[in-house]
């Protein structure tokens, strides 16, 4: 367990009276499963999830005490700028804590595991490092006294299973959405961005269906009441979770690891992910001819996917699109490092570290040179670190493979010097 363990937190955490902990030893205490609690000290939310988690852990080391074994830990990695106020934070926490000093390494579990706000709780096996369960908030709040530990992911089909509902005010069985591509679409009548979006993917549907693909879009409300919620599935041709379902629309929030809406996640007729992109896809796809949207290995870095430049590090070939064939010839020139990249990690069954994009010579573009405070050059070979504030750049004449794959190989190794953004 220490060496999976440590390679994602390092060697020593510290504990709320400032002693130091060595990862290797949560083994001897029968730590089986770890979680990653991405907060601050200030109030609101985090201040919430606070007690609420107090609450949690403490009945785990009750049972510890009894039983004579640790099953769960808890790690706190600090959104905290200054030193005081970090200490502050862990001297009120009964949990552990990355150290202050380990900045580094903190970023690198913002990156890996894409948190994108805080308070965040994302639980790992701590024998193999790898996610069991993202959205640990609603475990908390679904299982409080932790009689479904370890939370692991289940079936899509086993954790749909149940009666939904029609747009016309039947209902059918969810063994119904058995053999087709599903749309899980997580979204609120209240969210600007769901209104708009749904009104594209209502059209989108409309063409899936004609062209004759087995594709149906299950509804999972985020509505704040049943009132809102029947008014916007009144506008939907397709299936929901009844909105009285509350732990059933609560379990697929779990399973997909839910942070925001609009979100929507394609399945395949298997119910395995193709991706987590829908909203992306859907936007830059009008006509769906590319449905059912497998992930590219390289993207051409758009309006609308430029959100994702906010997930996590990004290279970024910035080209000069008005050659006729430099996006095309970039894209061929990046997809086989950035196949290379993707299949390492899926088959570690990790996301890969790395988005690759391609960008040419646009509004959006220029918006993003002035805000990363980079050179007109092209091509111009970048990744850029959104959350870490953090840009590596290589300008040079001539962009080969070699060159790539060397700047992404010294950039997963650490090796890289960044410059701020």
């Amino acid at each position: 367990m220490a060496g999976a363990l440590s390679e994602v937190l390092g060697e020593v955490l510290v504990a709320a009276d400032g002693e130091e902990v060595a990862v290797s030893a949560l083994a001897a205490r029968g730590v089986s499963l770890v979680g990653l609690y991405f907060g601050c000290s200030l109030g609101g939310p985090c201040a919430q999830l606070g007690a609420s988690l107090a609450a949690f852990y403490g009945r785990f080391r009750g049972e510890a005490a009894a039983a004579g074994g640790q099953r769960l830990e808890i790690v706190f990695v600090s959104a905290e700028q200054e030193q005081q106020q970090w200490q502050e934070a862990v001297r009120a926490m009964p949990w552990l804590a990355l150290p202050f000093a380990d900045k580094h390494r903190k970023l690198k579990l913002w990156n890996k595991y894409r948190v994108s706000n805080i308070p965040s709780l994302i639980f790992i096996d701590a024998s193999t490092g790898k996610v069991v369960c993202r959205n640990g908030l609603l475990v908390i709040r679904d299982d409080p006294e932790g009689l479904e530990f370890p939370w692991g992911p289940k079936p899509f089909s086993e954790v749909v299973a149940g009666p939904l509902l029609r747009y016309n005010g039947q209902t059918l069985d969810s063994n119904a959405l058995e053999g087709s591509y599903v749309g899980v679409y997580f979204s609120a009548h209240w969210c600007p961005p769901c209104r708009s979006l749904t009104r594209v993917l209502v059209e989108s549907y409309r063409k899936i269906k004609e062209a004759g693909q087995k594709f149906e879009i299950l509804f999972v409300s985020a509505d704040r009441s049943e009132d809102s919620f029947k008014q916007y599935f009144s506008e939907m041709p397709w299936v929901a979770v009844p909105y009285a379902d509350e732990a059933r629309r609560s379990r697929l929030n779990r399973l997909y690891g839910i942070q925001g809406i609009p979100t929507l996640i394609v399945l395949d007729s298997k119910g395995d992910v193709i991706t987590r992109q829908g909203r992306v896809e859907v936007l830059n796809d009008i006509e769906c001819h590319e449905f059912p949207w497998h992930p590219k290995p390289v993207l051409e870095l758009t309006d609308t996917n430029a959100v994702q430049l906010n997930e996590g590090p990004c290279l970024v070939l910035f080209v000069d699109s008005e050659d006729d064939g430099e996006s095309d010839a970039a894209k061929q020139l990046i997809q086989p490092i950035a196949e290379k990249i993707i299949a390492k990690y899926k088959a570690k069954e990790e996301e890969a570290p790395l988005l690759f994009f391609v960008a040419g010579e646009d509004d959006m573009t220029d918006s993003l040179r002035d805000y990363t405070n980079l050179p007109e050059a092209a091509p111009l070979l970048t990744i850029l670190d959104m959350s870490a504030r953090a840009k590596y750049v290589m300008d040079v004449e001539e962009i080969t493979p070699e060159i790539v794959e060397a700047f992404v190989s010294d950039f997963l190794a650490d090796k890289l010097k960044p410059e701020p953004i």
